[in-house]
């Protein structure tokens, strides 16, 4: 079994700020740091970090090697990374005092993905490889037909969530992993409860994982419910406090761990990430997870 994240690569310019700037307001900044992310390089790296061998397929732009290197820093395979004429897709982040963000998303290279380009990368895997999947790149419901068709598990995280996710067909999809804003652009509902029932009834067939902030999260399939609670921590930057509990929980089913086992691994990972600032650079290393001595708030 072959595991393919087909996702975003980002550079990502973080300025830390009092708080989150309003419209028509002009707020100086306390510094600027450029750190390497994006949502699928975040989780690819989160999965990585947490022992498991993971394929990255993704473009970058003439300034994008940085984003190569870090792939390769962190033991993510790069075969299937292609850079390309233009500007890598980036972000401009505000990190408030309280650890809070805000992110503007230009999606450049991300959004040239090809028909030829993805056919091309999916043609090295095959029925029982998984492939995880989010919305940062554009022709994501040709990906999503695409691996159905040769059998692949398919993981989303619809995020950020528009047009292009409510034009797939989310009925062919093996796992979500979403946090409550995302669900309730789904499924029109905004209680918790509410949201997995409405999951449950369209997608009978998918598993469900639900983040709800300092709520913890909740994972559903059929009958089955498990809730997991946040772990006490400090917040600095919760920028990629989503992306690690993805790809450590992705991670925690490739290597056979129970769902109580995996919520637990995962919030723990993603309650440490947000002790640090930045992306790719706050994603725990696995030994660092199994031996923290935080507690369940």
């Amino acid at each position: 079994m072959k595991v393919l994240n087909f996702g975003s690569l980002n550079l990502d310019y973080v300025y830390a700020v009092d708080h989150i700037i309003a419209p028509g307001e002009t707020e100086s900044t306390g510094g600027v740091e450029l750190h390497c992310g994006g949502k699928g390089l975040n989780q690819s790296i989160a999965m990585a970090k947490a022992g498991v061998e993971v394929f990255h397929a993704g473009l970058v732009g003439e300034e994008g090697q940085p984003l190569i290197d870090a792939c390769v820093q962190h033991g993510v395979r790069t075969d299937y990374i292609r850079k390309i004429p233009g500007r890598s897709g980036h972000t401009i982040i505000q990190v408030d005092r309280e650890g809070q963000n805000s992110i503007l998303l230009f999606g450049g290279s991300n959004r040239a993905m090809t028909k030829d380009y993805i056919d091309e990368v999916l043609s090295h895997f095959e029925k029982g490889d998984i492939i995880i999947l989010q919305n940062e790149i554009n022709l994501l419901d040709y990906i999503i037909d695409s691996a159905f068709e040769r059998g692949m598990m398919i993981v989303l995280n619809p995020s950020p969530f528009d047009a292009a996710v409510e034009g797939c067909n989310l009925g062919k999809i093996s796992l979500f992993l979403l946090n409550e804003i995302e669900g309730g652009q789904i499924t029109g509902e905004t209680e918790p409860d509410k949201i997995l029932a409405s999951l449950r009834e369209k997608f009978p067939k998918a598993k469900v994982v639900l983040t709800l902030g300092g709520d913890g999260s909740i994972y559903s399939e059929g009958e089955k419910t498990v809730r997991q609670g946040i772990y006490r921590v400090k917040a600095v930057d919760t920028t990629a406090a989503g992306d690690t509990f993805t790809g450590y929980f992705v991670s925690s089913i490739i290597n056979g761990l129970s769902v109580e086992e995996g919520l637990a691994l995962s919030a723990k990972a993603s309650a440490i990430s947000v002790t640090r600032p930045g992306a790719t650079d706050s994603i725990p290393e696995k030994d660092e997870v199994l031996n923290s001595d935080l507690e369940e708030a």
